[in-house]
């Protein structure tokens, strides 16, 4: 922007002032808030499938990790679903949304990041419930050891009659779409050895699986650094397959 000349220095720091506070007003406007993290918009409905990502605040005094590999993993992962599926879904934008918010329930699938510092209100895990037992698909990642606990206490109250079931290669998930022998891709960051678990209708693993649970395990990470050759090609090959069965798994179950 070009300043008169007769602009003096102190009317110009105020009228820079005036824009940034526009320019603020303008950003809380077309995007939504929390804290200093700024969401954009979630897309215009359509019936497409769209990656979607579940907000929380932290528990306790714990700061919430709710956005952690946002956005790239979230719009990575469906470029690669439009490109080896007939999945058609929009690409370049994602959801995010509060577990109350009702919009969730157009999203058949919805992902969950880092749940050991997942803090729900009563009215997150009633609609929670609400969702799962209505046919709603969870896909909860990026979590290790004892960050298990806290995962699994919102959980109890969420669906106090289920419990997870840990379940291995063989299960039928890991066959939906890529045949994957051997799931157990490593955490990229931390030295654990990756589990899986779900949580089942009636508590049978035969029946159909509610939340897909990476424990000890980061596929996001692999999914927002694919391309820039941080991690290796072989293994993001695999969290993407991982990543494809969980939602095939999840739009046709």
């Amino acid at each position: 922007m070009r300043v008169p000349r007769l602009l003096g220095v102190r009317a110009w720091r105020v009228t820079r002032a005036l824009l940034l506070v526009a320019a603020a007003a303008m950003l809380v406007a077309q995007g939504r808030g929390r804290g200093y993290f700024r969401i954009p918009p979630n897309p215009e409905y359509d019936g497409r499938f769209v990656f979607t990502r579940i907000w929380y605040p932290g528990v306790g005094r714990r700061g919430s990790a709710w956005n952690h590999d946002y956005p790239q993993a979230d719009h990575h992962l469906p470029k690669i679903m439009r490109e080896i599926s007939s999945l058609d879904p929009q690409v370049d934008v994602s959801n995010v949304f509060e577990l109350s918010d009702p919009e969730l329930f157009k999203s058949p699938v919805a992902y969950l990041s880092e749940p050991g510092t997942w803090g729900a209100s009563e009215a997150h895990v009633h609609a929670l419930r609400e969702y799962l037992l209505k046919g709603g698909f969870l896909i909860v990642d990026d979590f290790e050891a004892d960050q298990f606990i806290n995962f699994a206490a919102q959980m109890r109250r969420a669906l106090p009659e289920y419990e997870p079931i840990e379940i291995d290669a063989s299960h039928p998930i890991f066959d939906t779409f890529f045949g994957v022998e051997n799931p157990y891709v490593p955490h990229p960051l931390v030295r654990v050895t990756p589990r899986f678990l779900g949580y089942f209708e009636d508590n049978d693993p035969d029946r159909r699986m509610m939340v897909m649970v990476n424990h000890n395990s980061d596929l996001a990470e692999y999914w927002e650094y694919s391309g820039t050759g941080t991690f290796p090609v072989d293994l993001t090959n695999e969290a993407y397959k991982l990543g494809a069965n969980y939602i095939i798994y999840g739009m046709t179950r």
